[in-house]
């Protein structure tokens, strides 16, 4: 189910009052149910996806609070890779199996493995990683085992962010899942609030910038340099707001249940360095690669070099889990090269550093914006020539050439002037204040008249559900 469509909105608002009259055993099951419909009508079968890899984890952890050390982490083990399994199964199967091909091919060997093809579920990275947290957090003695078995299958399912996150920890939502909400009309607005504003992103920021860029980057070939130099600087934004406006939306509506979700999302394109863009940016899954890949490898405690490797490994496996394509990986390891080179950088040649006043940060904001934005090229394009094609263009391009878009030169303005809004907002890093009743009133019905006159209303899927 789609946070910009109608079922949803009707959805959302019957679960709602539902969950406020009931009671507390009530509500878990209105939520379980609820959360397992709102799975159900992406693909039904693949709820047994999510069941499986629910009993498992669930009596893992039991059994990890039980076992004496010598077989903890056997069964840690087992658990992982057979969530990691699936995850590989589903949605890297082919990958590598066309990759082996090619490597086969090279001396003449045929591929023993047969090509299967298969509809990833939708969602899977996300809640394969939520249920891996938990795991290993009653491994390391700081989640106690969770015995409710709907409790815990309603901390994998809670449709929130069930799909595209944020990447919740068990020691965040599960107790809230054992208390009983109470209402608080505040954090009813203040949810309500946030689920406008993201809509408000999504259905007329996102999309609206993504027909240029569907546009220029169907056919790169066909395209000159200054449009798909616009074209990625409004991908760029599209899918900012598209990420963002889904987290918005998955943190107000729990909000509104009395839920709250951990931040995903920090002003990220304010950053002035790559670090603290990672810092900013899907917060959720910057910091599980960091608890649960980067300090087990050795994070800082290892050798300078070592650290160099560790870096890059993390954002390049970063890359690869949100796709089965090499352009995922370069998007990723490219990330991982920034960050290498800006700590070599500042240990041998610290004359380059630029001075920590407004000058010296506005550079190294614009600086550190560019690097994304380029990065954005192998993770919008359809391939790797594709991507090669777009850079190679755009490090050629001149502003004599004319920009192809579907959109008349007023469209352009409105999408120009929404950047410039969102930017605003963002520098301001300010919430929509909702305690004064009249201006939440005001302002949602401000939203409304704003997502019904500029709204693209084409149902477009988020970005991340692919992931």
């Amino acid at each position: 189910m789609l946070f910009n469509s109608l079922h949803f909105f009707i959805f959302f608002i019957i679960v709602t009052l539902g969950y406020w009259s009931l009671g507390w055993a009530g509500r878990w099951r209105l939520l379980l149910f609820a959360s397992c419909y709102f799975y159900m009508i992406f693909k039904p079968e693949y709820l047994l996806i999510l069941l499986f890899t629910i009993i498992i984890d669930y009596y893992a952890g039991i059994w990890l609070e039980k076992t004496k050390e010598s077989k903890r982490k056997l069964l840690l083990i087992i658990s992982i890779i057979s969530n990691v399994g699936i995850l590989a199964f589903f949605k890297y199967y082919q990958f590598f199996f066309e990759n082996l091909s090619h490597i086969l091919g090279l001396w003449q060997v045929e591929n023993p493995f047969p090509l299967m093809k298969f509809l990833l579920p939708i969602g899977l990275s996300f809640h394969t990683f939520q249920a891996m947290s938990y795991t290993i957090e009653v491994y390391r003695g700081n989640q106690k085992a969770e015995k409710h078995f709907g409790i815990y299958a309603l901390y994998v399912m809670f449709y929130p962010q069930l799909v595209a996150g944020p990447i919740e920890r068990p020691q965040n939502v599960l107790p809230q899942f054992h208390k009983l909400q109470k209402y608080d009309w505040e954090q009813v607005k203040s949810g309500l609030m946030m689920m406008a504003w993201g809509l408000f992103k999504k259905i007329v920021i996102a999309d609206r910038l993504a027909m240029v860029v569907d546009f220029a980057y169907k056919n790169p070939s066909e395209q000159n340099g200054l449009t798909l130099l616009v074209a990625t600087f409004f991908y760029t934004f599209q899918i900012y707001c598209d990420f963002s406006g889904y987290s918005d939306i998955a943190l107000g509506s729990a909000r509104v249940m009395g839920f709250d979700l951990m931040e995903n999302f920090r002003t990220p394109y304010f950053s002035t360095s790559i670090s603290e863009f990672w810092r900013r940016w899907h917060i959720s899954l910057s910091t599980w690669f960091r608890d649960y890949l980067y300090i087990p490898l050795g994070g800082n405690r290892v050798s300078e070099w070592r650290r160099y490797f560790n870096q890059f490994f993390v954002f390049m496996i970063s890359g690869l889990w949100h796709g089965a394509a090499w352009t995922f990986v370069i998007w990723g390891s490219l990330h991982g090269f920034y960050l290498i080179l800006a700590v070599l950088r500042a240990k041998y040649l610290p004359k380059l550093s630029l001075p920590n006043n407004l000058f010296g940060k506005s550079v190294n904001l614009i600086i550190t914006f560019i690097l994304v934005m380029l990065a954005w090229v192998f993770f919008r394009a359809k391939g790797m020539q594709d991507a090669l094609e777009v850079l190679k263009k755009i490090s050629l391009f001149s502003f004599s050439e004319t920009i192809k878009t579907p959109l008349n030169r007023i469209e352009m303005l409105i999408s120009i002037g929404l950047i410039m809004f969102l930017l605003w907002k963002e520098f301001k890093y300010f919430q929509i204040n909702t305690q004064n009743t009249f201006r939440f009133y005001g302002l949602m019905v401000l939203f409304v008249i704003s997502i019904y006159f500029l709204g693209i209303f084409e149902t477009n899927q988020f970005i991340y559900f692919q992931f």
